[in-house]
């Protein structure tokens, strides 16, 4: 488990001129984004949520499902689901983006799903948390990762694996970290990894494995493919780049009116509007968002709504006194360390783009 990966196939960037592929489209028709008109809910509802599954959906009969948790331990565990749901039992609200949600509007476009802007959700998940029952096992002296498998199997540039994600034990051991079983009050639905999953609140959705089924303590560092050479900030193939860790600040907006089909471009009528959103962040709190009616040339604030939770998005609202004409609205956040970038940072994989959103409106 603690050997290196080979690279596999190199990250590919697509040429400036090159088209969507049917790979990317194939991928893009199984992965989904939120509709961005979800942005009205606090709870996101399980079927609108933002959905990433890297191989198959695997079937997992929670009558025979076990997990276990060894490794650097004394005295490993297993556990079956009454088990597990019979343990202490803790539910928060959680604010999940995928880490390369904008990768399609960098350019040139790293080649792989190609999100936009909706690579998010938030739910309340419920579960149990995973620090007492790592203390339970008995970490031996010397402990360094805890990895984390699920019982997805497939390939990725080259390389046959399960899926797994290690975290360090310093963040395994933190008291969010949670075995979920539960979304919104209701048993996990399939695609988002029932019967239980790793939820890891602030953390980028990679973190957060889905159909687990071991769990193992190392006393050295993981290097797996997920982390190794998956999720990484890289300037190219050479570089060994910087880990995908907690999420960035970003706002999005409701989109206002009602859109043309093709384009998404929205279509209101002038007079006084109330723009609303969400604004989140994983590495510290919410304190501002701005709101741009010329492109980014010009901000002001908005108005934040209470938080939902820690670990939760928040709303916002500005009002906008439109006039007729062409508008690209803009909406970047800010929490304690810093803002949205207007523009984007590019990197290999497409990761972390954190890019202000922009929308295109006719008012007519």
């Amino acid at each position: 488990m603690t050997s290196t990966v080979r690279l596999g196939e190199q990250a590919r960037v697509a040429a400036l001129d090159e088209a969507v592929s049917l790979d990317e489209l194939r991928l893009a028709a199984r992965n989904h984004g939120m509709p961005l008109e979800a942005l009205r809910d606090d709870l996101t509802p399980p079927g609108l949520h933002y959905l990433l599954v890297h191989y198959d959906i695997p079937f997992v009969d929670p009558a025979s499902w076990r997990l276990t948790i060894g490794g650097h331990v004394y005295s490993p565990i297993e556990l079956d689901l009454a088990a597990l749901t019979a343990r202490p039992r803790v539910e928060t609200v959680v604010t999940l983006e995928c880490a390369g949600n904008g990768r399609a509007r960098l350019l040139p476009r790293p080649v792989s799903q190609p999100w936009l802007d909706e690579a998010v959700g938030t739910a309340r998940w419920a579960g149990t948390p995973l620090a007492p029952l790592l203390r339970e096992s008995g970490l031996l002296d010397g402990a360094v990762d805890v990895v984390f498998t699920g019982h997805d199997h497939g390939t990725e540039r080259g390389v046959e694996q399960d899926y797994q994600r290690a975290l360090p034990i310093e963040e395994a051991l933190g008291s969010d970290v949670l075995l979920a079983y539960e979304m919104n009050g209701a048993p996990l639905p399939p695609q988002h990894g029932a019967p239980v999953r790793l939820v890891v609140p602030g953390w980028y959705g990679m973190t957060h494995v889905k159909w687990l089924r071991d769990i193992t303590v190392l006393a050295s560092r993981f290097t797996g493919y997920q982390n190794a050479v998956a999720y990484r900030l890289r300037a190219d193939a050479d570089d060994p780049g910087e880990p995908v860790t907690r999420i960035l600040p970003r706002a999005l907006m409701m989109p206002p009116g009602f859109p043309d089909f093709m384009t998404r471009r929205r279509i209101v009528d002038a007079g006084s509007l109330v723009l609303r959103g969400r604004a989140w962040s994983g590495r510290a709190p919410v304190v501002r968002v701005e709101l741009s009616t010329d492109g980014g040339q010009s901000w002001t604030d908005a108005a934040l709504g209470e938080s939902l939770g820690r670990h939760a998005w928040r709303s916002w609202s500005a009002r906008w006194d439109a006039i007729r004409g062409e508008y690209e609205l803009c909406v970047r956040a800010t929490d304690e360390v810093g803002a949205q970038p207007v523009d984007p940072l590019w990197n290999l994989q497409g990761m972390a783009n954190n890019m202000v959103q922009r929308m295109a409106v006719t008012v007519r």
